[in-house]
């Protein structure tokens, strides 16, 4: 009877000895995950503001072209080419070109551009602003989205 006593308790404590084990390993994992994830760095890689759109003759004259992926307009005008920024300036939605009415209209809240950028109506608190628009060595269109113009300018092309 002394032998059961015994082993049952042997047993008892070998059970409890490998929770505490298991509890601590589990603990010490888990630190190690946090501590690693505090130590490595959390960098946000963000796509160049620079963006090649091709040639200017891919733009007819008297054109309104919107590009999704850089969410800008490229306006061929007589005097040449510009580009707007396609953000609205009152909830940073993104604008659509409305060729039947000649404007860009802010889907979510209604404001309303002409197509050079100019507030026509709406809660926008301001125009669309215009950017910085070269050509490349090679007579790509090239457009820096972080860079708005303070007065506008043509590229003529």
């Amino acid at each position: 009877m002394t032998d059961d006593v015994t082993s049952k308790e042997h047993n008892r404590r070998q059970f409890f000895l490998r929770i505490g084990t298991s509890s601590v390993a589990v603990a010490g994992l888990a630190a190690w995950a946090l501590a690693y994830k505090f130590l490595s760095p959390n960098v946000l890689y963000e796509p160049s503001p620079i963006v090649n759109l091709g040639k200017p003759a891919s733009y007819p004259v008297d054109s309104v072209t919107f590009d999704p992926a850089a969410a800008i307009y490229i306006v061929h005008d007589a005097p040449g080419l510009f580009a707007l920024r396609a953000i609205c300036t009152h909830l940073a939605c993104v604008t659509r070109w409305k060729p039947e009415l000649g404007v860009i209209a802010c889907p979510c809240h209604g404001s309303q551009f002409r197509r050079d950028g100019a507030k026509i109506t709406g809660p926008a608190t301001g125009p669309l602003p215009w950017l910085e628009a070269w050509l490349s060595e090679e007579g790509n269109l090239m457009v820096d989205r972080a860079r708005p113009l303070l007065e506008r300018k043509f590229l003529r092309v």
